[in-house]
């Protein structure tokens, strides 16, 4: 078992199944959520609105949209930026996130059912690779591993990177160390987060962290 696995297999046994996309249709042990593309589009709005926030502040803003009828593209390419910007203001830089939404709606429908592609992704205003990721993992159940600063400070810590990486060199160490599972990456994502939150949150990170570093790890950077 190499690292990686070690890592999982010591976060499984701490905080079990998560099941998580943080929506209330996600629960443990089910993993045939997102079923519709209703739920596919409003996990795309999240991931695109949790930019720089909590997602405290992005259920605020999808409950705003859900209020007014506005969780769908077509309806969110018809709504002035003015309007929509007031709507998902919880979410915060909500002048910026307003025309994120535009753009990406007008690739959801372009889609037509189909599966989002990583390049084209990245190729929109304001989807960066941990918002490709996010939208290709959860909406779209492709096995694409998503890294965000938790996972960075985790692996700091224990040695495996020295933190200065760039996205797709962690992203590249998780993928080659694990089979491309998409429900392996789904749960592993989110137990970093539910692991994190406890001792990641706030400096000095990894106070009281369960996982440490008597692996007797070489690094893979």
């Amino acid at each position: 078992m190499n690292d990686i696995e070690n890592i999982y297999s010591k976060l499984w046994q701490l905080y079990g199944p998560q099941g998580w996309w943080p929506a209330p249709d996600y629960h443990p042990g089910d993993y045939n959520f997102p079923g519709t593309e209703n739920q596919k589009f409003e996990i795309c709005v999240g991931a695109i609105l949790t930019q720089n926030t909590s997602w405290k502040n992005v259920e605020k803003a999808i409950l705003n949209l859900k209020k007014y009828d506005l969780l769908a593209p077509e309806m969110l390419l018809t709504i002035e930026h003015k309007h929509l910007a007031q709507v998902i203001k919880s979410a915060g830089y909500f002048n910026q996130k307003a025309r994120k939404l535009a753009v990406f709606s007008e690739y959801f429908l372009f889609l037509n059912g189909k599966s989002a592609n990583r390049q084209e992704l990245l190729q929109l205003w304001g989807v960066g690779p941990e918002t490709a990721d996010s939208i290709l993992l959860y909406a779209f159940s492709q096995p694409t591993f998503v890294v965000d600063s938790y996972t960075k400070r985790l692996l700091t810590h224990l040695g495996l990177i020295k933190g200065a990486e760039r996205y797709d060199h962690i992203k590249a160490l998780f993928e080659s160390c694990l089979p491309k599972d998409v429900i392996l990456y789904q749960e592993y994502h989110a137990l970093i987060v539910a692991h994190a939150k406890l001792h990641y949150s706030k400096k000095p990170y990894a106070l009281n962290c369960l996982i440490n570093k008597n692996w007797n790890t070489k690094r893979t950077d």
